[in-house]
């Protein structure tokens, strides 16, 4: 599973979403918007959009749809 920290209302954000569907990750990719957590708040309050994956590793934007099928393909 990756995680997708966003925020509502980040244009941003919206981009970074749209390449993770356009890689076929949506399917396991769940968003989590900062402002929910105290602690995703401060960690990515301007960091926005960053991608996580279950090891820890961060994908951070700004990153192109080639960047990001690079990082997917070395997380297994």
């Amino acid at each position: 599973m990756l995680t997708l920290f966003h925020t509502d209302g980040c244009h941003l954000c919206e981009q970074a979403w749209a390449l993770v569907e356009e890689a076929g990750a949506g399917d396991v990719t769940r968003r989590c918007d900062i402002m929910d957590d105290a602690g995703w708040l401060e960690a990515y309050r301007v960091r926005i959009p960053v991608l996580r994956d279950e090891a820890g590793r961060e994908l951070g934007w700004p990153f192109t749809l080639v960047e990001l099928k690079g990082w997917l393909a070395r997380q297994g």
